[in-house]
């Protein structure tokens, strides 16, 4: 017996979850006394697949397409928060590399699903 949600169907989820171990990798290896980029990090990435979730579970269309605005949203603010850590020179060059390029991937198909689900709904 199968028990999935509708959101474990999505490839987007599957890779914010990868995302998200990720970030926590990177949130690790920051020096102490940066807690507020850590916890920053954690909640922004954390966001992505849980309004993903919360937007796969929902009917309506304008409601599914708002809930994937602030899933892509959420990835938009880790992008800057990976910004401000280069910046910084907290972040490894491999590890940042690899994060923004999840992002890209993540955003990138969620736009994809918010377009077809607009154009659905209209």
């Amino acid at each position: 017996m199968s028990y999935f949600q509708s959101h474990e169907k999505l490839e987007v989820y599957h890779y914010s979850l990868s995302f998200t171990v990720l970030a926590d990798k990177v949130s690790n290896s920051l020096p102490r006394g940066r807690a507020y980029l850590v916890d920053q990090l954690r909640r922004a990435a954390t966001s992505i697949p849980l309004n993903i979730a919360e937007g796969a579970g929902e009917f309506s269309p304008s409601e599914k397409c708002r809930f994937y605005r602030m899933a892509k949203r959420s990835a938009t603010e880790c992008s800057s928060i990976l910004d401000v850590m280069r910046s910084l020179q907290l972040v490894e060059e491999k590890h940042f590399v690899e994060a923004m390029e999840a992002l890209c991937r993540i955003v990138a198909m969620l736009i994809t699903m918010i377009k077809r689900i607009g154009d659905k709904a209209h």
